[in-house]
């Protein structure tokens, strides 16, 4: 069975919510106790993405990953500290992330999708992430220095060119 993205509807919700949850537990068993914690959870932004049409799910029977897809400019990357972008072509950038687990390749499927409608892609991921990072790194990203989010904290800024 071969796995489909789609954008995600309000009715998507409830899976979405647990597929956050596991992958917040996952992310603690491995470390990383600082991202996706109070005031930095993902289901905050989650119905905002649906609206705007910015938020996808990857299912295979059922729905596996959920990641946010924004083609343009993104302010979390308007500023990089410690190294630079690589290039200041348009843009799109990927968020949040999370999978349940059960399939694998999951950014691959994710980057494949992302990439096929806008080759320059950008995305950050915290200090403690070491799955992402090596996941990111193996499928071709580059990390380019520091940004910080919303709440200020910062991230690994990573970046993939054409």
């Amino acid at each position: 069975m071969s796995c489909t993205i789609r954008k995600a509807t309000p009715q998507d919700l409830p899976r979405i919510r647990e597929i956050y949850e596991m992958a917040r537990q996952f992310m603690r068993k491995n470390g990383n106790h600082s991202q996706w914690g109070k005031g930095d959870e993902p289901e905050a932004l989650i119905e905002e993405d649906i609206r705007q049409g910015n938020l996808y799910v990857l299912e295979e029977a059922s729905i596996h990953a959920v990641f946010a897809f924004i083609i343009g400019e993104d302010p979390t990357y308007l500023e990089i500290e410690e190294g630079n972008w690589k290039s200041e072509e348009p843009y799109a950038a990927v968020h949040r992330v999370a999978s349940d687990g059960t399939v694998q390749g999951v950014i691959g499927h994710v980057m494949d999708y992302c990439s096929a409608q806008v080759p320059h892609l950008r995305i950050d991921t915290h200090k403690d992430n070491k799955v992402m990072q090596h996941v990111l790194e193996k499928y071709g990203f580059v990390s380019c220095g520091i940004v910080h989010v919303r709440d200020g904290s910062p991230r690994i800024a990573y970046e993939l060119l054409p």
